[in-house]
């Protein structure tokens, strides 16, 4: 895929409420940080708008750092990628810092953009395994040069936890009638493909049941987050992008899923709390927060936008700003 071919079939998610949210933070310049690169959607918008910022594009998928680098050319002198999990944020940061000389106001973190999931061009491109619409070798793999993949991780665990599995990052309601369906079907022969696992799923699935939900929806999504071991380092990567904003700097995260959710939610109210001792007669400015929340709950994408582009119909937006540092 080109990079003017993926520019086409990407469509970023919330663009203009993102560039909303976070322009207060970028309009003096600084650094800003897309956690999650993917095709360089956000990160294009924001370069365009905001003259005087660096961008920093992390991802671990390769290919996507290909596409959004060449996407991106034309700022190549504002414009970073960093092949990393974005829970590597401090040293891709720091990093970057030193290799472009940034000091002072330059070189404060004034935005970050997490944008969660698999990427367009991830799910788009059949052979990664991600779809489980199209047959394809089962890999989920976002860093293909690394990890294990679908196919092993199914080959390698039991039915109790294939089931804690698919209950746990899927909510399946099926996750023992389909985990066992599985280790059934793999002493014939190993399921190496999507196609297969599809199948064994449908034939799993009670019949009342099938015209419901596709069946498998729920187990890709948890083979998917397991493979890439996504919440973990959510909720690994979060607190630490946090701690690395200046004061007046801003993050924006964008949520697909509920487990995805729950930690922004989580994380976001405990930056946000103030921790004044129980009991004492007013708040002490020595426990007030660190953080202030910018969005009144979860934001959803416009009604409009769901019809154009069905992949922002799950997305639940929020955003913090840094209002002093302990």
């Amino acid at each position: 895929m080109t990079s003017s071919l993926a520019a086409q079939k990407h469509t970023p998610v919330m663009l203009d409420r993102c560039v909303k949210l976070l322009a207060p933070a970028l309009e003096n310049g600084g650094i800003i940080v897309d956690a999650t690169l993917g095709l360089g959607g956000h990160s294009e918008a924001l370069l365009e708008r905001f003259q005087n910022v660096t961008l920093i594009g992390l991802d671990r998928d390769t290919n996507a750092l290909s596409l959004a680098s060449e996407r991106l050319a034309k700022y190549e002198e504002r414009f970073v990628s960093v092949h990393a999990v974005y829970n590597e944020l401090p040293a891709a940061l720091q990093k970057v810092r030193e290799e472009l000389g940034l000091t002072g106001a330059d070189a404060e973190l004034c935005g970050v953009l997490f944008d969660l999931g698999v990427s367009s061009m991830q799910l788009d491109e059949a052979e990664r395994g991600f779809a489980y619409a199209q047959d394809a070798p089962l890999d989920m793999r976002m860093d293909q040069s690394q990890g294990e993949t679908a196919a092993e991780l199914l080959a390698r665990l039991d039915a109790a936890a294939l089931r804690s599995l698919f209950k746990r990052y899927g909510d399946e309601p099926l996750a023992a009638r389909y985990a066992d369906a599985i280790v059934r079907a793999r002493q014939a022969e190993p399921i190496s493909r999507s196609g297969a696992l599809v199948e064994i799923l449908q034939e799993a699935t009670p019949a009342k049941l099938k015209n419901q939900r596709h069946p498998a929806k729920r187990v890709f999504q948890a083979l998917r987050v397991a493979v890439n071991n996504e919440l973990e380092v959510l909720a690994d990567a979060l607190p630490k992008a946090m701690h690395e904003l200046a004061v007046g700097g801003r993050l924006v995260a964008m949520a697909y899923q509920s487990h995805e959710d729950k930690i922004v939610k989580t994380e976001f109210a405990r930056a946000t709390r103030d921790t004044t001792p129980a009991g004492l007669p007013q708040q002490l400015p020595q426990f007030a927060p660190e953080f202030e929340l910018l969005t009144r709950g979860a934001e959803t994408a416009s009604e409009a936008e769901q019809e154009i582009n069905p992949r922002s119909i799950p997305v639940r937006l929020r955003a913090v700003t840094r209002v002093r540092i302990k």
